[in-house]
């Protein structure tokens, strides 16, 4: 583990912008060098994956410590290095911001997925995955507040690569819900996939912010939606 005021050995030297050399030229020109020179960096620098993974260690600290608030400041200090050594690992803020988002949103959304797609009773299927959902958002509270609120906001590309991670599960619980519930009409079930989903992270949000409402509360009230209220509706449009 890495600790706070304990310096990193990157193996690299100190990060000072003289020693890059941009072409003269448009200014578009320019930025696209730039851009290249520091990806470059950001692939010689993200060679090592224990170097990469104390890192974002170092990160998980400090953002669930801070939370939405949490600085690149202080996040180099807890991995012992300067905020541009930082970047060169990842290129820059939005390269560290989707890492997290890799490391953190996929692994959520694959446990859930897995939940979900298990074979046994729907309605345990669905109260388990849901349950799984709440209570680990609830226990990673400053890094889903961070990864979902303010990297989403701040960065379209990390927002891009939360959302298309969300739309990979919402197409497999469509996809089960049409086989399983026996959906004619495969738009419909998309539809309805995709708003689960959503119902269920807004759900989420809400619960978080009002901790006074049981865990069971929100999901058993989920479950019957999802459950009762959905085939109700179809049967009355079918």
């Amino acid at each position: 583990m890495v600790t706070p005021g304990h310096r990193l050995d990157t193996g690299l030297a100190p990060y000072d912008d003289r020693m890059t050399s941009v072409p003269t030229g448009s200014g578009v020109d320019a930025v696209r060098a730039v851009r290249t020179v520091r990806a470059g960096r950001a692939g010689r620098a993200g060679r090592d994956p224990q170097r990469r993974r104390a890192l974002l260690e170092a990160a998980d600290r400090v953002i669930q410590r801070d939370g939405p608030e949490a600085s690149m400041a202080a996040i180099a200090a807890e991995a012992g290095i300067s905020k541009p050594i930082l970047y060169r690992h990842f290129g820059d803020k939005s390269g560290l911001y989707q890492a997290l988002a890799e490391r953190h949103i996929r692994r959520l959304i694959e446990n859930v997925r897995a939940e979900f797609l298990r074979t046994g009773d729907v309605r345990e299927r669905t109260r388990a995955t849901i349950d799984i959902y709440l209570s680990s958002i609830s226990a990673n509270l400053g890094l889903y507040r961070f990864l979902m609120h303010r990297a989403s906001a701040e960065d379209q590309a990390t927002h891009s690569t939360v959302a298309g991670v969300i739309r990979e599960v919402s197409r497999e619980i469509a996809d089960a819900m049409r086989i399983e519930a026996r959906f004619a009409d495969q738009t419909r079930a998309y539809i309805w996939g995709h708003a689960v989903v959503g119902m269920v992270h807004t759900a989420g949000d809400w619960w978080l912010d009002h901790p006074e409402v049981p865990r069971e509360t929100v999901v058993a009230s989920l479950v019957d939606l999802i459950l009762d209220g959905l085939p109700a509706a179809a049967a009355v449009t079918d």
